[in-house]
């Protein structure tokens, strides 16, 4: 039986491509890229959990050996329990992907077509399909889509297609690939309510890497951050501010022009005629600072700004020395488009 503390497992997991480039005229030199390093960690049933880093850090290529389409060069990996490299087909039941590059519908079928070839492909009883898909289609908005052709859709229609093909079968695990890539804002709020109510209604575990860190701060309490193949951060969202030492902003607004507000605790960043923006520590308290500007200015009116997480990562990344080579998840890519891909349809 599974352990519900411990359905996704990563110990210590490599993934290493031998590739041969070009030295000189006329030889080649094999070369190893590490696109995978070392990486640990846990998810439980039932979470979900952000997986961010820039392009290159080995996210699509840690969520293709979830998968099963790629076999780990070292270390131990299991999702409920099974090891996906091994039985593949039998873990294509339980779970559900979505790669925001690529689609796993059939492109020169109707929406609908695609959907009732994997009604049968995955062996889902009439009822819970028909359910299943009445569902999708009304919180994904896709009832006039269903007949339209998929290599006629707009990309953000098809990604909402590719949700619901996902989702038909009742996975347990969903992995998510850029989800919201080329969505409008009124299509990412829908597709953010409809995964957070799946979350909450059906227990489904989510693993979701984007580079919209608004979809990460609507949806993950919990968030990990790679880069090199290395974790770099494992925990709650509040404190990637802590380790990228990030600053919230205060803006006071005054009742007349006056110099920089002194203050202990912040400092001014900016001044426009009245209004002052005063930069403290996010883990701060902003209630100290307020009281004291309250206390010795003419205050009207103040804000508090969060601070903007992509920046906070950015200044992660940059801390780091360079390494690695932004070539190992292409290197990933093709050899998953060899061997099945992000694009096959995973049971048969």
């Amino acid at each position: 039986m599974d352990d519900d503390t411990d359905f996704i497992v990563l110990d210590g997991i490599e993934k290493v491509f031998d590739v041969r480039r070009k030295v000189g005229r006329f030889r080649r030199e094999k070369q190893q890229v590490r696109a995978v390093d070392g990486i640990s960690f846990r998810v439980p049933r039932g979470e979900m959990v952000g997986y961010i880093g820039p392009n290159g850090a080995g996210k699509s290529t840690t969520i293709k050996m979830l998968t099963g389409i790629l076999t780990p060069s070292g270390g131990r990996l299991r999702v409920a329990g099974i090891d996906p490299s091994r039985e593949r087909t039998r873990l294509a039941q339980r779970i559900g992907v979505v790669f925001g590059q690529r689609t796993t519908l059939w492109w020169d079928l109707p929406l609908i077509d695609s959907y009732r070839l994997m009604h049968r492909m995955y062996r889902v009883p009439d009822a819970r399909y028909q359910a299943n898909l009445e569902r999708c289609v009304e919180l994904l908005d896709l009832g006039e889509l269903l007949n339209v052709p998929v290599r006629q859709l707009s990309l953000g229609q098809r990604m909402r297609g590719d949700i619901a093909a996902a989702l038909l079968h009742d996975p347990e695990v969903l992995y998510l690939d850029e989800p919201t890539i080329g969505l409008d804002v009124i299509s990412k709020a829908k597709v953010r309510d409809f995964l957070r109510q799946l979350n909450v209604e059906r227990g489904t575990t989510v693993l979701l890497t984007t580079h919209d860190l608004t979809d990460i701060e609507q949806l993950c309490r919990r968030v990990m951050v790679i880069d090199h193949g290395r974790l770099l951060y494992d925990g709650a969202l509040a404190g990637l501010h802590e380790v990228g030492e990030s600053e919230r902003t205060l803006v006071v607004d005054l009742e007349r022009e006056l110099p920089p507000v002194e203050v202990v605790g912040a400092r001014v960043v900016k001044v426009e005629g009245p209004r002052q923006w005063l930069a403290f520590p996010a883990a701060a308290s902003a209630a100290p600072l307020v009281a004291r500007i309250a206390a010795e200015y003419p205050l009207v009116d103040l804000s508090v700004r969060e601070p903007d997480i992509e920046t906070v990562i950015a200044k992660m990344y940059a801390e780091r020395p360079e390494a690695g080579d932004s070539a190992a998840d292409e290197v990933a890519g093709r050899t998953a488009d060899r061997t099945g891909g992000e694009g096959s349809k995973l049971p048969h």
